[in-house]
């Protein structure tokens, strides 16, 4: 599936109700989360880094699995499918083999950063602060290299590669960084409630107020085996018809609280320009999605 097919519904898409419940009143942990979002993954949404990829073979999928896997080395596919945890084996699998058969490590890897960092600075160029966004790129370098890479693969494996000269790569190679130690933690902390990878993401969908399969069905699960989960947490009291009870909302509640207790060290090496960087960070995010950079649902963005 090619770009253009991926992203064929943003053109018409528009919102003006309230926002993801996530992001009212959210922590600090989370509010760093929603502001590095399309940032750290402009790698992936960018048009332009999506036409670098094409040029060498690689279509959207393959190239999101592949480039996102080549934090591990080149890994069997069961150790990518650990790692991503939340897609259908056999999908992710079948993308990951495909994009290392038609592309090198490093030279996905090289073209991957030189893309991308041309094209966020493309997107932030309009009165680009040079010394604002090599200022933020410091502190989230310095929040990056001190975090705990212990038990977290794909952080601790972008962690080895080499960071960019130009302060907008540095700024989107740190973005991305935090954003995989914060899902290698959610990883984590599901698998110590006893969370499966399909009830994964339908308690995340529904507590952040998508509808039922909307969200787990893009990461390519067979309808029946969405609907015997969803079979499961309904005994289990979690959810009532396609919503979660007062007990599932509380128990995915947990899940978040517990993850933003084990990303609360990052914050408190923000200090106290905290707020200050989450202001900018969030800008800069705007505008990504502003320039088509990044899907504009902010419902798919607190999902993410």
């Amino acid at each position: 599936m090619n770009y253009d097919e991926v992203t064929a519904g943003w053109a018409d898409f528009s919102y003006d109700g309230p926002p993801p419940p996530p992001t009212q009143e959210a922590s600090p942990a989370r509010r760093l989360r929603d502001a590095i979002e399309p940032i750290a993954m402009h790698s992936v949404w960018s048009r332009s880094v999506n036409q670098r990829l094409a040029e060498l073979g690689l279509d959207f999928f393959s190239g999101y699995a592949w480039s996102r896997a080549s934090a591990l080395g080149e890994p069997d596919p069961g150790v990518v499918v650990s790692s991503f945890a939340v897609f259908e084996p056999g999908l992710i699998t079948a993308v990951y083999e495909q994009g290392r058969a038609i592309v090198g490590r490093d030279d996905l890897i090289a073209v991957r950063t030189e893309a991308t960092t041309a094209s966020l600075r493309d997107v932030l160029a309009d009165g680009l602060d040079e010394a604002a966004v090599s200022g933020v790129a410091d502190a989230l370098q310095v929040a990056a290299q001190t975090a705990d890479p212990t038990g977290r693969p794909l952080f601790a494996g972008f962690a080895t590669q080499a960071w960019p000269e130009d302060p907008v790569g540095r700024l989107w190679h740190a973005c991305e960084l935090l954003r995989e130690h914060r899902g290698d933690s959610h990883i984590a902390v599901n698998v110590a409630h006893g969370i499966d990878p399909v009830e994964m993401n339908i308690l995340t969908e529904l507590w952040v107020g998508m509808p039922l399969f909307s969200y787990t069905s893009s990461r390519g699960w067979a309808p029946e085996v969405m609907e015997a989960t969803a079979g499961r947490l309904r005994e289990l009291g979690i959810m009532w018809n396609d919503e979660l009870t007062d007990g599932g909302r509380a128990t995915r509640d947990r899940i978040e609280a517990d993850t933003d207790a084990i990303e609360a060290s990052i914050v408190e090496t923000l200090g106290d320009d905290f707020d200050r960087i989450v202001s900018q960070l969030s800008s800069w995010s705007q505008r990504c999605i502003e320039a088509g950079a990044f899907p504009p649902d902010p419902f798919k963005r607190a999902a993410g």
